[in-house]
């Protein structure tokens, strides 16, 4: 442990070290900013649903169209389809997420020490193993949570079926296919979001680390200015939409079809082969690209808050304690 005004890494202001984390503020403090987040992002997901499920002549609607048709048809409320049942998955999700991220990272960072490779290719390794298996950990609460709240965003549009609320989808789900229908597509939900968590966390700490060593190198490792909270925050941001933008560019054709998966009635109930075919006769290669702006928004925006939440914790816990994260 080092105290205030000791030299480090730059980059390293910006990591958690998860035995010293004040774990009760981490969750209380931390549920509250997720689930702000959540609030305001949420629209963002309605809107790139609609676009990857979307057949005929609304397959062709931009984002902007999307917003306006739920906005002229159900007002805002329309952009918070299903808001209740993921806000309520949410928080315990994402504790189960963010808990294995970080002791998996810790464990991870020393397993790779040993090879004696660059900062950036470490942090790669090691987050991106991190970032994959606490999504294979999350996906448990995940999967029914994303079929629920997705049926619920895309009801009534492009002729699927309306519901009465999550309690709805849910009883009428375990009516028609029993308990194996609130995991359909749970495999494709783990090639997806494992990889694209994997990819996210991987390109976030080497981007910051290349950042911080090739265009902002202050020499604070050798006992210069320690960087500034703005230069701190514009580096995550900027590791944030790097990663945004590599993660959703590589998974965001499985997403699609994942997306198709899991909002199709039991009486239509597609392969994912034919999902793959449907989508290639009505669009070519690019229907696969479905909803890709609004995604890379997501991941971006959400990638970025959660760091800058995670930094506003440390912050927290450094004002409280006196002392700096390692």
């Amino acid at each position: 442990m080092e105290v205030a005004g000791s030299t480090r890494k730059p980059f390293q202001q910006t990591e958690i070290n998860w035995d010293k984390l004040d774990k009760t503020r981490f969750y209380v403090v931390g549920a509250g900013i997720f689930t702000g987040l959540t609030v305001a992002l949420y629209p963002i997901s309605v809107i790139k649903t609609r676009m990857q499920v979307a057949t005929n002549n609304a397959a062709n609607e931009s984002a902007f169209s999307v917003v306006r048709g739920l906005v002229r048809n159900d007002g805002i409320p329309g952009l918070y389809r299903g808001f209740g049942t993921v806000i309520t998955g949410a928080v315990p999700a994402r504790i189960i997420f963010l808990t294995a991220l970080e002791t998996t990272k810790v464990t991870a960072f020393k397993m790779v020490e040993p090879f004696k490779l660059s900062e950036p290719v470490q942090a790669a390794i090691a987050n991106g193993v991190a970032g994959m298996l606490a999504s294979l950990c999350s996906q448990s609460v995940f999967v029914p949570i994303d079929i629920v709240s997705q049926r619920l965003m895309v009801q009534g549009y492009s002729g699927h079926a309306s519901y009465n609320g999550g309690l709805d989808v849910a009883r009428k789900v375990l009516k028609s296919e029993g308990i194996r229908g609130l995991y359909r597509g749970f495999s494709l939900s783990v090639l997806t979001y494992s990889p694209s968590s994997a990819v996210w966390w991987a390109s976030y700490g080497s981007s910051q680390r290349f950042i911080w060593s090739k265009l902002l190198d202050n020499g604070t490792e050798h006992g210069g200015p320690a960087p500034s909270q703005g230069k701190i925050v514009s580096v995550q941001a900027a590791g944030g939409i790097i990663a945004g933008a590599t993660a959703s560019c590589i998974t965001t054709p499985l997403d699609t079809i994942k997306t198709r998966l899991q909002v199709m009635g039991h009486d239509k109930r597609p392969t994912a082969r034919q999902v793959v075919k449907q989508l290639i006769a009505e669009d070519g290669w690019t229907g696969f690209y479905r909803g890709l702006g609004p995604r890379f928004v997501s991941m971006s925006a959400w990638g970025t808050s959660m760091i800058l939440a995670y930094e506003y914790l440390m912050s927290c816990y450094k004002e409280d304690e006196g002392r700096i994260l390692e």
